[in-house]
């Protein structure tokens, strides 16, 4: 099938955009690659450092013949999708050594629970989270004993962070093996029913934590598609999991079996072998364009707006929102999975998942076929799926068929025609607004603001019942400069009891929702942000806004406005208390949220 036109189109727009930065980086890459083995350039010294602890690997690895695999692991047991990894290093090493190679855990990196501090102080180091983690990674890499990398990361900031450092470290390959997602429990449509009546004071606390935690009630990833779910699905479409191993539940045989496959694959592709496969050559503009396709195909996490221009940046390629945009025009919509439909990750993957989407997303030519991944050249195998049998783990045709259309279609009857995410633009600056789960009668709204500068006094205003008449609620001063850019997804039930009440609604702030946002129209990362002097900053209680997610306009349509000279709050409220004075120099050479919000890129 023949490149789609606008897809051709937006991949030569990025090559040509990122053509300095990325030559750059690749010989950067060259030159690291070229110097050979690592180990090989260490003293002795260096060396018996290295491999004190190694027990029966030590000769093997100061023969320095086959490859040593470094580990870099997001391990903890507060992260449900991230228990699992506990035993995953003595396994990976077991199966290194049955091909002649080793592995070391190289690092560990900080994991944090963004369902934990969903409206709470730590949600504030959330998306600098990413830029540590992606430090972390850097320092357990820096000893350059490694031939290769797995990366055992699932969550909303964690495979960002290390993508960010599997590009910075390019010059090796690197393969990021998952953990797979929690059976499924209460219904999510439940979870947000119950969590909705206890906003509205029609239930107790008793009964909102019985369903949280028939909710969230085991090992793997929360299994909406949120963030997390988006992550894994993005390490497929940009060829860095090995096929079909995403949305395999932990601790059954299968996860083993991949993993065990994971790290295997990770020695053969080093540069002591014939299939050398650096991560720089991966991570290229076509896997991010295929990565932006499975976006918008999926109704993935708005975080990724942010996350995937700053993944690209550490690899030299610059992505812009009307890449975004354009993408999204033109990839329809072909999976409902909760908060855009009933279903949850395991229905999706029963239906066909990944290995349906990529195959068909090929035949319409709106994927890249002639990628190069971890699993070898071309995105075809990615078609596959991964099953175990009496033989072992092998992999078959996925899915020609959806095997439930209420959840998973083909491009030719999809759910919606376009990606759903739509660029804003107007006198309040650059912003996106994801629609998919959004009704069409609620794309358009003008109506007079709100404005708030703590998600708090929101939910106050609520419980006086100040909302009487349609009203779009400004929460400014949630930027990264301002206070790290917290997501305000603790909004969705409050907006949500307003629009069920007939009321029109909708967020408009520099802040993030999160992956779970739903159906409450939200234009989120207004940028220039408030704090920066951005025009949110110039809005008053009672000024006509239009929202416009068909035509993609943001405008204060009150005369006199541009005129306006911008609020200073005062933001020292958010300078200190569980662990915020730590990242004061982050928020003061933070980058807009239009090229990541990163300090490090």
């Amino acid at each position: 099938m023949t490149l789609d036109a606008t897809i051709a189109r937006v991949t030569d727009r990025i090559r040509a955009r990122s053509e300095g930065p990325r030559g750059a980086y690749l010989a950067r890459m060259r030159e690291a690659a070229e110097a050979g083995p690592a180990r090989a350039h260490l003293t002795c010294g260096n060396q018996a450092h290295a491999y004190a602890a190694m027990g029966h690997d030590k000769d093997a690895l100061a023969e320095g013949r086959s490859p040593n695999i470094g580990i870099v692991t997001a391990y903890n047991d507060m992260l449900s999708a991230h228990q699992p990894y506990e035993t995953y290093p003595q396994l990976i090493k077991a199966a290194l050594r049955e091909v002649g190679a080793t592995a070391q855990v190289a690092g560990g990196v900080p994991a944090m629970c963004d369902g934990v501090t969903q409206g709470q102080p730590g949600m504030e180091l959330s998306l600098f989270s990413r830029d540590v983690i992606a430090l972390a990674a850097g320092v357990a890499l820096s000893h350059n004993t490694f031939d290769a990398a797995l990366y055992m990361g699932v969550c909303d900031k964690i495979v960002p962070g290390l993508i960010m450092a599997a590009a910075t470290f390019g010059h090796i390959p690197a393969i990021f093996i998952p953990a797979g997602p929690m059976t499924s429990g209460l219904p999510n449509d439940e979870k947000a029913r119950v969590r909705q009546q206890f906003a509205a004071g029609e239930i107790g606390r008793d009964e909102l934590m019985k369903a949280e935690m028939a909710s969230y009630h085991g090992p793997g990833t929360c299994t909406f598609y949120g963030t997390a779910n988006t992550n894994q699905m993005l390490m497929e479409f940009m060829g860095l999991h090995l096929p079909g191993s995403s949305f395999v539940n932990p601790n059954t045989p299968l996860r083993e079996a991949l993993t065990v496959a994971g790290a295997k694959r990770a020695a053969e592709i080093t540069a002591l072998g014939n299939d050398y496969r650096p991560a720089s050559e991966i991570l290229d503009e076509k896997a991010f364009v295929n990565g932006l396709v499975g976006l918008m195909a999926t109704g993935g996490s708005t975080n990724h707006i942010l996350h995937l221009p700053a993944m690209a940046r550490a690899a030299g390629i610059i992505l812009d929102l009307e890449d975004f945009d354009d993408v999204s025009s033109v990839v329809p919509l072909l999976a409902k999975v909760y908060p855009n439909g009933l279903a949850d990750v395991n229905h999706f993957h029963a239906a066909g998942g990944l290995q349906f989407m990529i195959r068909h997303l090929l035949k319409s030519g709106l994927l890249h076929e002639d990628a190069k991944t971890v699993a070898g050249d071309g995105l075809t195998r990615y078609t596959q799926d991964a099953k175990l049998t009496e033989d072992g783990l092998v992999w078959v045709e996925g899915q020609e068929d959806s095997l439930n259309d209420k959840i998973l279609r083909k491009p030719a009857d999809p759910f919606q025609k376009t990606g759903g995410l739509k660029q804003l633009n107007g006198n309040l600056g650059r912003g996106v607004i994801k629609v998919s789960a959004v009704a069409e009668e609620r794309r358009q709204i003008e109506a007079p603001v709100r404005v708030f500068h703590d998600q708090a006094d929101v939910k106050e205003a609520f419980k006086r019942d100040e909302f009487k008449q349609d009203t779009i609620v400004v929460v400014r001063f949630q930027g990264p400069k301002a206070n790290g850019m917290p997501e305000l997804h603790s909004l969705t039930p409050t907006l949500s009891v307003l629009q069920d009440r007939g009321l029109k609604v909708a967020l408009v702030t520099d802040g993030r929702m999160s992956g779970a946002s739903g159906k409450v129209p939200a234009a989120i990362h207004v940028s220039p942000e408030a704090a920066d002097g951005g025009p949110l900053a110039k809005l008053q209680d009672g000024d006509i806004v239009r929202l416009d997610a068909v035509t993609g306009e943001l405008t204060c349509l009150t005369e006199g406005f541009d005129a306006r000279s911008p609020v200073q709050p005062d933001l020292s409220a958010n300078q200190f208390g569980i662990g915020r004075e730590l990242f004061a120099a982050f928020r003061a050479h933070v980058g807009p949220a239009t090229s990541g919000a990163s300090v490090v890129l």
